[in-house]
């Protein structure tokens, strides 16, 4: 929720279950320094090892894992966000030209903020725009926009928005059957993923945004020009995740009307609805479900399991009032842009540390397979206790 809300009114009166599952989706990017992929390894037969493997990492192409739900829920809680902020903003009496003059402001922060992080190992500014970040920025002052017109006009704007951007790929020449696949970065063992038919038109670095990306990135200053990406994202993926914010929008929009009830019905319905309408797509043939492309399927189908996580966790906390159970994820989730510049830009330091300081007896404990388990349960300790001590002292970063 927006730095003003939280100004305005009270710690209680925040949507503690909107924090919580904001800090759960900055767990789960923060847990990456378990390595439950590394620790498979170790355990080839294990299926325990190779499900938490595969649910800390992205699927290749079609489909989703646990950590696939990373940035789709984190863009669905800035548009459940907005009408809280819009409120509160309300409330204080800023003007039209000042709100709007603060979310172009958000917005371009968010950008450079994701351009700075995606530089952080290189040897000069890093132009890209498909990170978490800069798709958000490039897509939020839009969605603030849009707040202000009726609910309807808000699904029309969702719907103009899925159906232009399938057509446009739709439209796109699809890549042939002697395509050079190769030179685009997609390896000889990756060729099992490809799509067939008129799925193909959303293939890997094959597509409407990537022939986008070859021109538009190389607009920017660069050590070597553009080809492609090595995991297929793109910077044109920003207006389905408009979609996926104007998701949001309405999930935070049903909150407040039906405060202090929450809408469990209007949101199981959106979920079944909209996961029935990613897969009723995907399964034609009509649009498949790809995440690192956010095709309009994948829009569909990955806001009806934020809808579902949003349910979840509006009943354990808010129904059968477990805030103590969800302390934990609410001292992440009030502080997400910090976790995630922590988890960022601190990890390597922080477990350099732990080594220098425990030494291998320690973090070999349960054995060396298990070390990365070790090692990262301590990492996301500090983390922890970080943004605890921040949120202890009530600092909580806002952009």
């Amino acid at each position: 929720m927006s730095d003003s809300s939280h100004a305005v009114q009270p710690l209680p009166q925040r949507n503690v279950a909107v924090d919580a599952y904001r800090g759960l989706v900055m767990l789960l990017m923060m847990a990456e320094v378990l390595r439950f992929a590394k620790v498979a390894q170790s355990f080839p037969q294990s299926l325990l090892w190779h499900i938490l493997a595969f649910n800390q990492t992205h699927v290749e192409w079609v489909g989703m894992s646990l950590h696939d739900t990373i940035q789709p829920s984190f863009t669905f809680l800035v548009g459940v966000a907005l009408p809280y902020s819009l409120r509160s903003r309300r409330r204080k009496g800023e003007s039209f030209p000042h709100m709007l003059a603060h979310t172009v402001w958000r917005s371009f922060v968010l950008v450079a903020l994701g351009i700075f992080l995606r530089s952080v190992d290189s040897t000069s500014t890093y132009f890209t725009f498909e990170d978490t970040l800069t798709q958000i920025g490039l897509g939020y002052t839009f969605a603030f926009l849009l707040t202000f017109v009726r609910p309807r006009w808000q699904w029309t704007a969702l719907g103009v928005i899925l159906f232009g951007y399938w057509l446009a790929w739709a439209l796109y020449p699809a890549p042939g059957p002697n395509f050079p696949y190769a030179s685009v970065g997609v390896p000889a063992d990756w060729y099992p993923h490809l799509l067939h038919g008129f799925a193909a038109h959303w293939n890997k670095n094959s597509n409407l945004g990537q022939a986008f990306d070859v021109w538009f990135l190389n607009l920017f200053p660069r050590t070597s020009p553009f080809v492609f990406n090595d995991g297929g994202y793109l910077t044109l993926s920003f207006i389905p995740t408009l979609g996926t914010m104007l998701l949001g929008l309405a999930g935070g929009r049903w909150l407040i009307a039906s405060a202090p009830g929450i809408p469990f019905r209007k949101f199981l319905i959106a979920a079944a609805a909209l996961i029935g309408g990613g897969l009723l797509l995907h399964f034609t043939g009509i649009c498949p479900i790809v995440k690192r492309v956010w095709t309009p399927a994948w829009t569909l189908f990955s806001g009806g399991v934020c809808f579902l996580f949003l349910t979840a966790f509006s009943w354990v906390v808010d129904a059968k009032k477990q805030t103590r159970l969800a302390f934990p994820l609410v001292v992440i989730g009030m502080n997400s842009i910090a976790a995630y510049v922590i988890a960022e830009l601190s990890r390597n330091f922080v477990e350099s540390s732990l080594r220098i300081h425990l030494g291998v007896r320690v973090l070999n404990i349960f054995g060396s397979a298990l070390e990365p388990i070790v090692l990262g349960s301590l990492t996301l300790g500090v983390y922890w206790l970080v943004l605890y001590w921040m949120y202890k002292n009530k600092i909580f970063v806002r952009i």
